[in-house]
């Protein structure tokens, strides 16, 4: 771990999961020369994958476009667990030789852009001192949800239910199952995996649910993807691989939003296939809104519809009334006795990590801002950041991202110039949410978000064919970028890559 003190850095990326693992892959990749280091505020890599400890953890998308296009999946699973995951990151790390570019508990509390330096400032805590440290281009890998609490809405009466309550953000290390009648809350993608999941285990679960979600059975493993790495190397059978699922998920997403009563149908009776012939799909396999409004939610090997079979799980759909001491009461008066209780009701957004950031002293108003190319925030200098696709692999739009911000720095250095600024139009833009999605965890946090245009380069687009042209394709530059000298001579930059 380097030394941050009096540091002046090419590059600071803020978190050490899955998006600020890429960064620093593609800096080593592409830009050998420049100095840079991770901050993450937690003791280990990892982000996502290393907070949620919930039973049966696993991805929602297929590991061929979730994983790096650099660094080849290579395990059978297709839908990996949250241990495999894990696993992959760090034999990236180790890979990429960045052990020594990572400062864990360092909690990055405050940001400034100072343009007559053209540098950044950021305050650091750490659990024995707080200092500063500088860097020219200030990379934001925080993801999109708050690490420090989840979404939990207020249930009547709580206090009066005598078990465990549990929000799965938090899951206790000790907490035993075993025989146990458990009640998950929710309908998203962390209910649909810790239903199964405990199943084995549990006397019953009883996944309750406000609102249906669409879900589908998928394979854990490709059978495609065994062939082809049984016989190339495997590169080409990521590579392969990788262009394969990016376009079925694509093409069926716009099946979905072009044909919605089809794709409802189709999706429907998949569903029925697999559970008995008397259970009713119309009640609690029915969303009132069309697929892909929100994300579908994929269930390995159809894992969620065995245990519904088997009748180790059941589903209930209706609206909870109040807590009771053994379990929950629904306003239509059906009680699910309960043992345990698991709110699964989501995340909490907390876009960039909810740092303050200041230009020459000036605080950023996030949600007053648009955002450029889907990764860079207007009149905001030197500064990019990672949110992934939410009908896709969140890893598809790092890596373009990445790549596009190397040879944004490149053309930077080409031209001799310190300062990169994304300027927002003078003239009226039409402002729309930045996510066009309808999950509740997202239209609960649109005032905290920042805005997008309805045209290129402010379109936060969700297509990634689309972003990997714009951003891979097209010339590095853009009418609404400037490049400009710092005020004052730069001071020197360590020219040092652990």
């Amino acid at each position: 771990m380097p030394d941050l003190k009096g540091r002046v850095f090419d590059v600071l990326i803020i978190g050490a999961g899955i998006s600020g693992i890429g960064c620093a892959c593609h800096l080593k990749r592409e830009l050998s020369e420049k100095s840079f280091a991770i901050l993450e505020a937690r003791a280990d890599l990892g982000g996502t994958w290393d907070l949620f400890k919930y039973p049966g953890i696993r991805s929602d998308s297929d590991l061929h476009t979730f994983s790096y296009e650099f660094k080849p999946w290579s395990n059978p699973n297709s839908i990996a667990s949250g241990e495999e995951i894990m696993a992959y990151l760090r034999e990236t790390v180790e890979e990429y030789g960045l052990d020594q570019t990572i400062n864990y508990n360092h909690k990055v509390v405050a940001a400034s852009w100072d343009s007559k330096l053209a540098r950044w400032s950021l305050v650091i805590e750490t659990p024995n001192e707080r200092f500063s440290v500088q860097c020219r281009w200030l990379f934001s890998a925080t993801g999109y949800y708050d690490y420090d609490q989840g979404f939990r809405p207020d249930f009547k009466n709580e206090a009066a239910f005598t078990g465990p309550l549990i929000h799965p953000q938090h899951w206790p290390e000790n907490f035993d199952y075993t025989n146990k009648r458990v009640a998950v809350i929710g309908s998203g993608a962390t209910a649909v995996t810790l239903v199964p999941a405990m199943a084995d285990s549990a006397k019953h679960v009883t996944q309750i649910q406000r609102t249906p979600t669409y879900i589908l059975s998928r394979p854990s493993q490709d059978k495609l993807a065994k062939v082809l790495h049984s016989c190339l190397p495997a590169s080409w059978a990521h590579a392969i691989m990788r262009w394969k699922n990016t376009r079925l998920q694509r093409y069926f997403y716009l099946f979905c939003q072009r044909f919605p009563k089809q794709a409802r149908n189709l999706i429907r009776k998949a569903n029925k296939k697999m559970l008995p012939a008397d259970y009713p799909v119309e009640v609690h396999f029915n969303p009132p809104y069309n697929p892909w409004d929100q994300r579908l939610c994929a269930v390995p090997d159809g894992d969620l519809f065995k245990c519904l079979r088997s009748g180790t799980a059941s589903i209930v759909t209706g609206h909870i009334d109040q807590f009771e001491p053994d379990g929950v009461r629904l306003k239509n008066g059906d009680f699910i006795e309960a043992d345990a209780i698991i709110i699964a009701t989501g995340l909490k957004l907390k876009m960039l990590g909810g740092i303050p950031i200041t230009v020459d002293g000036m605080p950023v108003s996030v949600p007053n801002s648009f955002v450029f190319r889907g990764m860079m925030l207007s009149n905001v200098p030197n500064y990019a950041f990672a949110v992934g696709y939410t009908n896709s692999s969140w890893t598809l739009k790092v890596d373009i991202i990445c790549k596009y911000l190397c040879k944004l720095i490149k053309e930077m250095d080409m031209q001799g110039k310190e300062i990169c600024v994304a300027n927002r139009p003078t003239e009226g833009i039409e402002e729309r949410p930045l996510l066009d999605f309808q999950a509740g965890y997202v239209k609960r946090a649109l005032h905290e978000l920042p805005k997008q245009g309805p045209t290129y380069p402010w379109e936060m687009t969700l297509d990634y064919m689309a972003d990997r042209r714009s951003l891979s394709d097209k010339p590095v530059l853009d009418p609404a970028l400037t490049l400009s000298d710092a005020i004052v001579p730069a001071p020197h930059l360590e020219a040092e890559v652990a």
